[in-house]
């Protein structure tokens, strides 16, 4: 039995595309958070979720649907892309992440 079939696709699935841009806006402002300590990240999560008119909800079920399907690998890679093509100078930090992460497979170079 394969995992996709241990998990109904839900409802509102947002697609694989706009869950990347998601993801790579919610890494930016985690990086934001981390200049700025003061900056609330619960509102800038918040303001994206609204900026894509997507509730938190359906968010969380689609991750955990593309999870579950095996697709959540690329839509993180895509989302990767968006940074790269946003900052180009992002390269060495995600480099630098995914090396001290050592069970997230190296950025393809």
């Amino acid at each position: 039995m394969s995992c996709s079939q241990l998990i109904d696709e839900p409802k509102n699935l947002i697609p694989k595309d706009k869950m990347s841009e998601i993801i790579a806006e919610f890494a930016m402002n985690e990086q934001m958070g981390n200049i700025n300590p003061q900056t609330d990240m619960e509102n800038a999560t918040r303001f994206t979720l609204k900026k894509y008119k997507i509730k938190g909800i359906d968010f969380s079920e689609s991750y955990k649907y593309y999870t579950a399907t095996g697709d959540l690998e690329k839509i993180l890679n895509n989302a990767q892309e968006i940074i790269l093509e946003k900052d180009p100078a992002a390269k060495m930090y995600i480099e630098k992440k995914l090396k001290e992460t050592k069970n997230v497979p190296a950025f393809a170079r």
